[in-house]
Parts: C-alpha cells; structure tokens; sequence
C-alpha cells in the first residue's frame, strides 16, 4: 500500500533542530526511524515534507496521506489499511491518515506521536520494545561463539549475522537488546536493556551503556550512555557521560566531554523550542543534549541541562557554553561567531567521505537554505 508520510508545519517547527535537515518520519526512535516503521509493516513509503527535501528525500507518491510524526502499532496499520475511498482515519480530533474533508473513521486505538525533540529519548524504551518484537518475530537470533561473553536474559537478546562480541556483559533481563549486523563490541563493554546497536556500528572498549538508548548505523561509541539517541555516522567515541539526549548524524563528540541531564535544584528542565521562539517546559526532571546533524564539540565540552545545538555548530573552549547554540556557530562560553558555509563544506566532505558517503549538491543546496533559514539566530551577525 501507497503512503505518503506528511509533515506538519507546526510539527516541522517544533521538532527542529532535527527537522531541518530531514522529513518529521526521518527521525529514529526506538531501533528504527518513523518511516521503517510503516516500510516493516508492508507500506511502500514516501514523503511529503520543504521543497529543498525533496531533491534528497523524493517527491511524494498518490498514496494515502499519513502524519509523519505518527509511530505505528499493527493495530493502526490494519485500521489503515482497512480505509475505504473517500475515508480519513482520527483520533478525537487529530488527523491520522487521509484528509481533513474525507469521511471521519475514529480509532481508539493506542500509538506514539512525537511533538517534540525530547520526546525522541522519552518513548525510546516503549519503541525499542515495539520495534524489537516487529524485526524479530519469527527469526532466529546469532549465536556468540566468545566464551568470555556473559548474558543474563537470553531470551531477551537478538544478534544478527556479523556481530563481533568480545567479553562483554549484556544484560536483556531489564529489556530486550538487539545487535544489528557487521557490528563490534569490544572487550569491556557493559550492556544493559533496553538496548539497541544498528548495523556497522562499534562500542569501544569499556562502553557502559545505562538502559534505553539507541546507536544509530556506523557510529563509534565509548563512554557512559543513558537514554539517548543517536542517529547515524556520529562519533563518541571516549571517554564521558551522554544522558537524555539526542544526538544527530555526522556529529562528532570530543573526548571527556559530558552532559548535565539534571539540574543541582532538581527543577523541570526547560529546552530552546523553535516553535515558539522561547525557552519551553519540558515536564521532565533529566533532560541533557540535542545535537542537530554536522554538529562537532571540542574535548572536555561541559553541556548545562537541556541544551540545543544547532545543525553545523562547531562548539569548544572553556566553561560553559550557553543552552541554546544557533546552527553554524563557531565557539563556546567565550564568544561566538559564525561557521562560514566554505568552511563547513571542507569539513562536512572529510568526515562524509570517509564513510563513502558524498557532501554532493544535493546536500550543499540544503546546507545553504538552512544556513539562511537560521540567520535569525547568529545575533552576533544582525547586530548594527
């Protein structure tokens, strides 16, 4: 079945920075993105999301229009599925599926939208069980061959083919832990569920990884990690603690930096929201990083409580840097001034090249409309 995954522009504003460089079904939560969720479901994906998307991501198809921040269960999908012409799927009065003038079909069902950047971290747990029980029903899982590996909860345990596992310890009691193909795990590691490592993907030596938090394909990881997402191609790869947090892909974390996910009065963390131009409640207590895509930061980087760095800042130095760090700054607590698009490019074709990936027109025209886009915020560059 045909579907095309919208985004809506209030959505698009408040999941930014993340939406910048991507569609809202693009985002990963849980093992996998919003999008593979339909894909494993049967659905034949596409996206309608910005014109300067579209060269990168496609043009959407004739399908049945879908909110994109919309995580399925089966349960939906079948409701889908069992749409007639001219009908439009809602619960209360949200838009599921269809059109705002088709015929109204409620569904009572349960499923997980996501409105904003800290959600991602929030319901990772909850998609990385769903995901887990979709993408493994009715397989069976590698084996370890290392003896010096020990795992508690087997049952709860998926490897695909390819893994390399060297004395590490997992434990899937607390949650399940899925292993995705060509990884490595080096000796040392302590894995704690719920847990998922996506393919080509390696934990240095003496990772500890708290419970609920995702490594996104071809990232290298070392450190402390709680609750956090990372999407894809980014590296943290040393020493340092990373908790309640969202990281993007091609960031690049330096050694012993670390995030603060809990303020010393123990207050609800506030977070920039693009959506409406302010520091927002988040309603949580643990809220640290989100890191927009091509962001970097030097070593031993302090990141205060529910800080937002932008896509293609470039952060270090001394003390701490202030929460909310607009896209393409150059700096830290200091001072800041912008990262010139010229500059960027050099850097962004390094690091994509070295995972055979190209910085090609395609993207360099987004870059560019992005870097327009977020002028507003590089106040030192609107000053008289």
């Amino acid at each position: 079945m045909d579907i095309k995954l919208f985004d809506s522009p209030q959505l698009r504003e408040n999941l930014k920075p993340f939406t910048y460089t991507r569609p809202i079904a693009e985002i990963r939560v849980g093992i996998l993105k919003i999008s593979e969720k339909w894909q494993n479901r049967g659905f034949n994906v596409s996206f309608d999301t910005e014109t300067y998307l579209q060269q990168k991501f496609g043009t959407p198809n004739k399908g049945i229009a879908i909110n994109g921040a919309v995580c399925p269960t089966d349960e939906l999908a079948e409701a889908i599925k069992s749409l007639q012409p001219g009908q439009s799927l809602y619960a209360n009065e949200l838009l599921i599926a269809g059109n705002m003038d088709g015929e109204k079909v409620e569904f009572t069902g349960g499923f997980r939208m996501i409105n904003h950047p800290w959600e991602i971290f929030q319901y990772n747990r909850e998609q990385l069980e769903l995901d887990f029980t979709l993408i493994t029903k009715d397989r069976v899982s590698a084996e370890i061959s290392d003896p010096h590996t020990v795992v508690y909860g087997k049952e709860n345990l998926f490897i695909e083919e390819g893994a390399d596992i060297k004395a590490a310890v997992i434990n899937a009691e607390a949650g399940p832990v899925y292993i995705g193909n060509n990884t490595t795990i080096n000796p040392g590691v302590l894995i704690n569920g719920a847990f998922a490592l996506c393919e080509n993907s390696t934990l240095n030596m003496g990772t500890k990884l708290r419970g609920d938090a995702t490594v996104g394909p071809h990232c290298k990881v070392g450190g402390e990690v709680s609750n956090s997402v990372i999407f894809g191609f980014s590296n943290k790869g040393h020493e340092g603690f990373l908790g309640n947090s969202v990281i993007g892909e091609w960031c690049n974390i330096g050694a012993d930096s670390n995030t603060s996910n809990l303020k010393n009065n123990y207050a609800e963390v506030r977070l920039w929201d693009y959506g409406s131009g302010r520091f927002a409640k988040t309603g949580l207590q643990f809220c640290g990083l989100m890191m927009a895509d091509h962001a970097k930061c030097g070593i031993n980087t302090m990141f205060n409580t529910g800080t937002v760095v932008g896509v293609g800042a470039n952060v270090f130095g001394a003390g701490y840097p202030r929460n909310f760090i607009p896209s393409f700054s150059w700096g830290g607590a200091a001072g800041m001034s912008t990262f010139n698009l010229k500059k960027f490019a050099e850097v962004a074709d390094a690091v994509m090249s070295r995972r055979h990936k190209a910085y090609d027109d395609t993207e360099e025209r987004i870059i560019e409309n992005i870097f327009e886009q977020s002028a507003q915020y590089r106040i030192w560059d609107n000053k008289a």
